[in-house]
């Protein structure tokens, strides 16, 4: 059928159903007018010719604010509070209308019986309205009275549910709702009104008293957990979904463990970890591997970052890669004059430059240059033709057991490429420089972390220049390139088994759309040579990262899927710290953000850290390096000096203190 014919129908169609309410409506208006003109026991008695002229003034006033204000364009179905606020802000300027024009009649009527005659009207519109809605959210029930009701229905309105496929009640999944909150009520609703929902909200369970043993939508809320186990099993739920916006990580944490052992299957609605629910748009999903971190997102993105951003040039090295990719979304958002990606590997580079072209199109200006960090030449090739303000510097080589057999490369790439793009800075007037930093810095044990505390000591030097420098530390990215839980989902889904390195290998997570954020807000607090760090929570033992994950996937730790050691790769720590000296903080505006004092080195003795990378690289020799950046960089120590004493680290404490197994 041609599609002008199609939507041609579709529009005769709404049309019909509209003029039908209005009929309806009409229908409401005349039996109540009717009452409250002829068979109201008041005064005066209005003649037949009183009767019809109040009954065609009153008709005027209720349905031509109705028709203006577009209460018959709505789809009354679907309706919520602002369809119904809408009705009744254009039933009450009918009834003011109505009380002003009456007494241009022959023969008035009082104040009580024109109130009472526009109001009930109203409430005869809202009650229809409502039973209209109630009876189409239960159009899939097998109940007598409901399909009787369905029929009725059909045989007022000439409309059929029957026609729309709806899953049967009884093979819809049924769950319990833990949250009697807002969230909670709004997926209740969403699934009510879905007419393709799967699932069935058969209860809420809430630790609020003033909540419990009432109903929502018809939905019984239950207590506490203890309280509601008993009547989970009696109301036949398969699956509990968490709608817990605002609680604690402990909260959550003692929630899952809890419904975990009771055999349920765990959902959640509530706080999306990463950027699949763009825009805040919350959705069902599976509980993840990032919610059994139970670490809040924190949002570090405020008006006044943002402004720092806007309508500046900002370049990102690296901006192909799993930070630099986020934060060029990041600053895509805040509105820049000009985004530069510099990437060496082209096709992150253009995989990002694809989604921002999709997503932007000709509002960004943004540019791709593709090429090396270490090569000088081209770097001011690149910045005299761009001018950038700002540079976020996340080009790194980060795998730490590639960079242990690769140590020249890690050096020129890490060190004397950080070099290059801070000399450039100071060469072209930027006015911030912002550097990417990592946890494994921090008393490093492989030659990527030596590589990044050597670049955060080049940093920290250049304080006093008209480039305002700085570098931003945290920890594991979540879902990153190289990063461990991807790898745990590849061997669980080959039939495992699950390695790991050392069972007690603890290590800081976060999200990529925090990690970026943070980059952006530190930078935008920056004056010259800090050193920012995240207050990131609390470290995850990667043992219990694993066996939460095998559950995830519905099968059990060492009996469906196994779990291994493989031994400690070369230069791997234990554990990581996100700071040099912990009682050497200071706070910023930002309660997440803090500044370490590390008081920076003079020009004079980077220079000569550097000259001896340089005799160290001269020679081609991975040992050479490693040396050498040992003498450089002073914290830097071998890892089986460091994890022998692990057992004894605050970091390690905290980690066995929150496992299950404590």
């Amino acid at each position: 059928m041609d599609r002008a014919v199609v939507q041609e129908n579709a529009s005769r169609s709404h049309s019909a159903n509209r003029w039908k309410l209005v009929l309806f409506d009409f229908l409401f208006y005349t039996v109540i007018s009717l009452g409250m003109l002829v068979i109201y026991p008041g005064t005066p008695i209005l003649g037949p010719v009183d009767v019809c002229l109040h009954f065609c003034l009153g008709a005027l006033c209720v349905f031509l604010p109705r028709l203006l204000f577009g209460i018959y364009q709505r789809i009354w179905r679907y309706a919520g509070p602002t369809e119904y606020l809408w009705l009744v802000i254009t039933d009450g300027i009918a009834c003011v209308a109505y009380l002003l024009l009456r007494g241009i009649l022959p023969q008035s009527v009082t104040l009580v019986r024109g109130v009472s005659m526009i109001s009930l009207n109203l409430l005869g519109a809202i009650s229809m309205r409502l039973i209209y809605q109630y009876i189409y959210q239960m159009r899939g029930a097998e109940s007598v009275y409901e399909q009787v009701a369905l029929r009725m229905l059909k045989l007022l309105t000439g409309v059929s549910f029957a026609q729309e496929k709806t899953p049967a009640y009884d093979r819809r999944i049924k769950i319990a709702i833990i949250g009697a909150g807002s969230v909670g009520v709004m997926l209740a609703e969403e699934l009510l009104r879905n007419p393709n929902a799967v699932y069935q909200p058969v209860c809420f369970v809430d630790v609020s008293k003033e909540k419990a043993g009432r109903d929502i939508y018809g939905i019984r809320v239950l207590g506490g957990e203890e309280q509601a186990i008993e009547a989970l099993g009696r109301l036949g739920v398969q699956e509990v979904v968490f709608a817990l916006p605002n609680a604690t990580a402990e909260r959550r944490r003692e929630l899952y463990d809890y419904y975990k052992q009771m055999g349920y299957k765990i959902k959640a609605y509530d706080y999306p970890t990463v950027e699949a629910a763009e825009g805040g748009r919350r959705h069902l999903r599976d509980f993840n591997i990032e919610d059994l971190l139970f670490r809040r997102t924190a949002d570090f993105v405020d008006e006044k970052t943002a402004s720092w951003y806007r309508g500046k040039t900002v370049m990102i090295t690296g901006g192909g890669g799993s930070i630099g990719s986020e934060l060029a979304r990041q600053i895509a958002k805040v509105g820049p004059s000009r985004l530069v990606i510099l990437d060496i590997y082209e096709n992150g580079a253009y995989d990002i430059q694809q989604e921002l072209t999709r997503k932007y199109g000709g509002r960004l200006n943004m540019r791709v240059e593709i090429a090396n960090v270490c090569d000088r030449d081209q770097m001011e090739k690149i910045f005299s033709r761009h001018t950038p303000d700002i540079v976020l510097h996340a080009a790194a080589h980060k795998h730490v057991p590639l960079m242990e057999r690769n140590c020249c490369e890690a050096v020129r790439n890490n060190v004397f490429g950080t070099l290059t793009l801070v000399e450039t800075c100071e060469k072209f007037g930027v006015s911030r420089f912002i550097m990417i930093s990592t946890d494994k810095a921090v008393n490093p044990t492989n030659v990527m972390g030596a590589t990044k505390r050597m670049c955060e000591m080049i940093v920290q030097s250049r304080s006093g220049t008209k480039t305002s420098f700085s570098a931003t530390r945290f920890g594991n990215v979540l879902g990153s390139n190289g990063s461990v839980i991807p790898l745990f989902r590849r061997q669980i889904a080959g039939g495992g088994p699950v390695t790991i390195t050392d069972k007690r290998i603890i290590r800081y997570f976060m999200t990529i759309p925090e990690a970026s954020q943070l980059v952006m807000t530190s930078g935008a607090m920056a004056k010259n040579g800090e050193l920012y760090v995240l207050d990131m929570g609390d470290p995850v033992r990667i043992l219990d990262l694993a066996e939460n994950m095998i559950r995830l996937s519905g099968l059990e730790p060492y009996k469906d899927i196994n779990i291994i050691e493989t031994g400690l790769r070369p230069g791997e720590k234990l554990y990581e710290e996100l700071l040099i000296r912990t009682e050497e903080l200071d706070k910023t505006d930002n309660d997440m953000i803090f500044v370490e004092r590390d008081k920076p080195l003079p020009k004079e003795e980077i220079e000569k850290k550097l000259d001896l990378l340089r005799q160290a690289l001269r020679t081609e020799s991975n040992r050479a390096v490693k040396a050498a950046l040992m003498q450089a960089v002073l914290t830097y120590h071998t890892p089986e000096e460091v994890n022998g004493k692990a057992v004894e680290a605050a970091e390690m404490k905290r980690a066995s203190a929150r496992s299950p197994r404590a």
